[in-house]
């Protein structure tokens, strides 16, 4: 029997979705256990940058979904010039 326990994400991906399949997927092969997930992040890094942009995409979905018309949810001008830049 193939079971899962832990999960290690060291390489974020631009779609947090791709990032939540691969931890259900461990969910679903060790369902009688606890699965521990871990996110393994350097300072000043693209990949601190890339979390930075998943929280502001879930800020986004989010503010969509409940109608929203707080404008801190959305990017300026300035943000995705900054994107460019990494």
């Amino acid at each position: 029997m193939v079971e899962a326990d832990t999960v290690i994400h060291y390489d974020p991906w631009w779609n947090p979705a791709v990032e939540n399949q691969a931890t259900d997927r461990a969910y679903r092969i060790g369902q009688d256990k606890a699965v521990f997930v871990y996110k393994l992040i350097v300072e000043n890094s693209i990949e601190e940058q890339i979390i930075k942009l998943q929280e502001k995409k879930k800020s986004l979905q989010a503010g969509i979904y409940k109608g929203n018309k707080d404008k801190s949810d959305k990017f300026d001008g300035e943000e995705l010039v900054e994107l460019l830049r990494l």
